[in-house]
């Protein structure tokens, strides 16, 4: 298949040979998603370009957006594709600092939790639980922060309960105490949070294959409503194998990065910015008034930059 790069205004295609935008003083990350394969389908060209891109923006942690590991997830934090999916593939330096995961549907075929017990094998994988949050100040600032949510969606969604597969993992679930949870960060008045945005694996919105798709609908309505109400500014997602940037009634942001080891179509639709069906993933530079995301296909090229203005 063919890479294509559609967009709503052509001004957000950078030039051919454009260069990658270094902001000063920002807080830099990658977001990358849908990916362990041992390296198959373009994984480990992708893992590559995170390599040299994380070394030139200088890049302060990775977000994966979930399905970490196909076919079926890992089996306990001893499963090979530890290895052979994630320490053997992403080798490089800047990869080494700290990696933030969500949980996808395919990490819910084995077992979830023993992805969350890895984090105290691996010194850079961060999952504590199966949603939790972190803060980081901008360059060092306390009076500059971002907010970052990371969520289950999977137990979110209702037919999961009856999917002899996900079932077992998603039962028992408090969905309610998640959602409170959710709503006490996001609720949080403080000047000091300039930005924030929420990490999960299913998104609200696609111009891919699940546009009208039971999963997107299901996180749509259990989640918009309240991440208007609490000004969220960007939905970080996967799912899609594609590199998309919508954005919603009530000034939303929502971003899918789920291309780093497999591309699917992708379309524009009503709210779209951006469709890529291209291997590669997003940087974000974030300062206190301006977030700059920027996409990196798995040949290094800069297909899309967008600018967030506070």
């Amino acid at each position: 298949m063919q890479a294509q790069v559609l967009v709503k205004d052509s001004s957000a295609l950078p030039a051919i040979d454009a260069k990658l935008i270094k902001k000063e003083k920002a807080l830099h990350f990658i977001a990358m998603g849908d990916w362990g394969r041992n390296g198959a389908d373009h994984q480990l060209q992708v893992a590559k370009q995170m390599g040299i891109t994380a070394n030139e923006i200088g890049s302060q942690f990775t977000i994966a957006t979930g399905d970490n590991f196909y076919p079926s997830g890992v089996i306990s934090e001893w499963d090979p594709l530890w290895k052979y999916s994630f320490e053997d593939i992403y080798t490089d330096f800047r990869l080494q600092w700290d990696w933030y995961p969500v949980l996808g549907n395919h990490d819910y075929k084995s077992n979830p939790d023993a992805q969350v017990k890895y984090s105290s094998i691996s010194r850079r994988w961060k999952l504590p639980a199966r949603y939790y949050s972190k803060t980081f100040s901008i360059n060092g600032d306390t009076t500059q922060q971002v907010l970052l949510v990371f969520i289950d969606t999977n137990p979110l969604i209702p037919e999961f309960y009856q999917n002899a597969e996900y079932g077992p993992h998603v039962k028992g679930q408090d969905t309610t105490k998640q959602k409170r949870w959710m709503e006490k960060l996001l609720s949080n008045k403080s000047p000091n949070i300039k930005w924030k945005i929420v990490i999960g694996h299913h998104p609200m919105y696609t111009g891919g294959s699940r546009t009208e798709g039971y999963d997107t609908k299901a996180i749509r309505n259990s989640l918009k409503p309240m991440f208007d109400q609490y000004k969220v500014d960007v939905y970080l997602a996967g799912h899609e194998h594609s590199l998309q940037h919508m954005q919603s009634a009530g000034n939303m942001h929502h971003i899918i990065s789920g291309a780093a080891s497999e591309k699917t179509p992708a379309r524009l639709i009503e709210n779209s910015l951006l469709s890529a069906s291209e291997y590669g993933f997003f940087v974000f530079s974030v300062t206190g008034n301006e977030l700059l995301m920027q996409a990196v296909n798995d040949a290094g090229k800069i297909i899309y930059n967008y600018t967030i203005k506070k």
